[in-house]
């Protein structure tokens, strides 16, 4: 009995022992295992880990930024919508919100939180993950998503462990919390911080406040699931829980976090799509130009800067307020003009075409049909002609273009080749003359439907708005002064002359001839028939001579004398630039909109160098802008100097705005082509050219009369509206003085002292 007893004493002693060894044994396999893994994966065996470049600069797919010239940004061209923020871009409490919430040790650890990982495990996680900021960071830079089963999730966890260690001894806590606002994705095209802030709360991240930073902290979590668009009041309350945690830790006070909690969400969306924004059409001028330009100036490695994912930085001369401005008042003018359009053309059975036939409008549509995207891509598609045009008669789902709002609706897509041309479109540009710096570009009513840019590319008969360049060059040559007169009297160039094969008499639009008038007088008026004197008499060779110095394409302008009208086709950009020379006493400098460019790291790529040569003498300059301010006094353009938009039936149809009385020197030109097809008005003040031009995409969409379809209706309105709103803002410094007068000036432009100085003698009609 007691030789048993001992017996089974020692079994249990053994039986402990063996206990306490497994135990040591597990303990020991299990700190081996887990060294062993973090072995393997620091020697790359579960897969490459970040070599030494790529942790020293571990930001990817930077988007290019296009800044405004008042520091605002227009734009972004991106694979991802990222644009690095430095840690002093961040507010305080936005820091707070997001150590609170993530990770409260972060100060206190090296990449590792022990008494987190430790409770993750023995809780299962139950109680919260055991992640660090840090080695989330790590994960969005340099691991892969989260496997499914234990074993991928523990090799990724330590490769995560592993490049958390190393990021913490390479970077700062700053420079790591930087990095992740940075890098994270809110969805909605926006990554980073910066976007982010810009899309759900138009504004800078510094600008943000303590409910809006808890926002997009709370989007850390899942920023699919926590989506202010998608789930407002699962962000709410995601965001009270970020509210919370700071008030926990002691980064808010319980009144605080009680008064904002009550709050509701107040989300600004303003998505950044290439469609979307300010500066469409001039974005786009951008991105051509970058094209061309990395192609001239590839990188010190010889590769070319990718502008989607480089991080450049593309400074420009536009003015965000002044861009604004424009886009408003353009729009604002054109839905009413289109309204009084549409009206017109309720009973025209060829809407929205006038003065062609069936078989012209047939070919305008054949043509139309054959330059669309559609054709394209099914060319591509290799389909047969017959196929394509058979696609063009079937109806087909699509979202169209409406000054309501866009429109789902079922149509032919030859119907909508119809249903776009009834638009009129406008454009307008905006110029410093002194510095050719481009302030405001609005190609067209709205880029996202109407991409061809009527600034640059678009070229159009620019009617009597070409007349100034006539008379400069006649003050050029013959010193001639806005008090000499002239007959109106019908003028004939006769065959030969000129290179004439026929007899040229141009008419006056309104039919009325008759008595003398004053060079000022008839550029006011745009009398043609003394515009024809003048041509007449220095030639048409000299003017187009001048207008080449001045920027504009001369290649496809004949030396013909009825150039003196406007029959050229010139584009709105030729033509601000070359008005600028006039404001810019004779110096032409090329417009520009692209000041410098910028890598990632602030280093200067490119600086723009003004391009400016003399074309024209200061006198001849001034002249010609005290001839052009007869026209706002006196000429079509004089309602800028009464209350326009009000007492006038015709005009209260189309014109919109505060009345207003211009008072200040301001220079200026309508234009009107055949048909009314054009309307155009030049605008110029000492320090500022805008142009505006309105009209069709084809010439054959037009109103019905000189009402409407004379640029005094169609574009001057546009270029009032937006002036206004310069005006307004002071800090714009927009000049309200006289222009520059020159010294020991030998042309009188004060028709008074004129008549004294000539004894009042009229010339000879016969000189002309």
């Amino acid at each position: 009995m007691a030789k048993r007893k001992t017996k089974k004493k020692v079994t249990q002693k053994d039986n402990l022992k063996r206990h306490i060894k497994t135990f040591w044994m597990l303990v020991f396999i299990g700190i081996s295992v887990v060294v062993l893994m973090f072995l393997l994966a620091s020697w790359g065996i579960f897969g490459a880990l970040p070599d030494e470049t790529s942790l020293e600069n571990p930001e990817k797919n930077l988007a290019t930024e296009i800044i405004s010239s008042d520091g605002e940004t227009l734009g972004k061209f991106y694979k991802e919508n990222r644009t690095p923020v430095h840690y002093e871009d961040l507010p305080p409490h936005l820091i707070k919100a997001l150590v609170a919430t993530e990770d409260v040790r972060f100060y206190d650890h090296s990449g590792i939180d022990a008494k987190g990982t430790v409770r993750a495990v023995a809780f299962l996680g139950s109680r919260g993950g055991a992640s660090t900021i840090t080695q989330q960071l790590a994960k969005l830079f340099f691991t892969e998503n989260a496997s499914r089963n234990i074993f991928g999730r523990i090799i990724q966890k330590s490769k995560e462990w592993i490049i958390a260690t190393r990021l913490e001894e390479r970077y700062t806590k700053e420079e790591i919390l930087t990095m992740y606002f940075n890098e994270y994705d809110f969805l909605n095209q926006a990554i980073g911080i910066e976007s982010a802030s810009n899309i759900y709360f138009d504004k800078h991240p510094s600008d943000l406040t303590i409910t809006e930073s808890a926002v997009l902290v709370g989007m850390f979590k899942n920023s699919s699931l926590y989506n202010p668009i998608r789930n407002p009041v699962g962000v709410r309350n995601r965001r009270n829980v970020v509210l919370s945690q700071m008030a926990k830790y002691d980064f808010i006070s319980e009144e605080m976090k009680d008064s904002i909690q009550a709050t509701e969400l107040e989300i600004v969306f303003t998505p950044q799509g290439h469609d979307e924004g300010i500066a469409t059409y001039f974005r786009e001028y951008a991105r051509k130009f970058m094209h061309d330009w990395i192609k001239e100036n590839p990188k010190t490695d010889g590769s070319e800067y990718n502008i989607y994912s480089d991080g450049l930085k593309i400074y420009t001369t536009i003015d965000s307020k002044m861009q604004e401005y424009a886009e408003t008042a353009v729009d604002t003018h054109m839905r009413n003009l289109q309204k009084e359009f549409d009206k017109q053309n309720k009973k025209n059975k060829l809407a929205p075409f006038r003065d062609v036939t069936n078989k012209e409008v047939a070919h305008i549509m054949k043509s139309s049909m054959k330059r669309s995207d559609r054709w394209r891509e099914m060319k591509k598609q290799g389909k047969s002609e017959e196929e394509i045009v058979k696609s063009f008669s079937i109806e087909t789902k699509m979202r169209i273009f409406s000054w309501g709002g866009d429109i789902d609706t079922l149509m032919t897509p030859m119907d909508s080749i119809r249903y776009y041309k009834s638009f009129l479109q406008s454009s307008l540009m905006s110029m410093t003359p002194q510095t050719g710096e481009v302030k405001a570009w609005v190609g067209g009513i709205n880029y996202k439907h109407f991409k061809y840019d009527m600034v640059k590319k678009g070229k159009r008969q620019i009617g009597s708005t070409f007349k100034p360049f006539v008379y400069a060059t006649v003050i050029d040559q013959m010193h001639m002064s806005p008090c000499d007169t002239l007959p109106n009297t019908l003028h004939t160039i006769e065959v030969g002359k000129h290179g004439l094969i026929e007899p040229w008499t141009p008419k006056n639009a309104g039919g009325k001839y008759g008595g003398m008038v004053t060079l000022k007088q008839a550029l006011a008026q745009s009398v043609n028939t003394v515009t024809a004197r003048l041509i007449d008499r220095v030639g048409p060779q000299p003017v187009i001579d001048l207008i080449d110095k001045m920027g504009v394409d001369t290649k496809n302008i004949l030396p013909a004398p009825s150039i003196a009208l406007g029959t050229p086709d010139v584009s709105l950009y030729e033509m601000v630039g070359a008005y600028s020379v006039f404001a810019n006493e004779g110096v032409y400098i090329k417009p520009s909109l692209i000041t410098r460019i910028e890598d990632k790291n602030g280093t200067v790529l490119f600086q723009n160098i003004p391009e400016a040569k003399d074309v024209l003498s200061k006198e001849a300059a001034y002249v010609t802008i005290s001839l052009m301010e007869g026209v706002t006094r006196s000429g079509s353009g004089q309602r800028l100097r009464t209350a326009w938009a009000i007492n006038t039936p015709v005009y209260k149809n189309v014109i919109t705005g505060y009345p207003w009385e211009f008072k200040n020197a301001i220079a200026g030109k309508t234009g009107t082509t055949q048909n009314q097809s054009d309307g155009w008005f030049m605008g110029v003040v000492p320090n500022l050219v805008t142009g505006v031009w309105v009209g069709g995409e084809d010439r054959s969409t037009h109103f019905s009369s000189i009402t409407y379809g004379q640029g005094a209706t169609m574009a001057l309105p546009i270029w009032a509206n937006y002036m206004k709103e310069c005006y307004a803002n002071q800090d714009l410094h927009i000049s309200e003085e006289e222009f520059v007068k020159p010294e020991n000036l030998s042309i009188e432009t004060d028709c008074e002292k004129w008549k004294e100085e000539k004894g009042n003698v009229e010339e000879d009609p016969e000189e002309f």
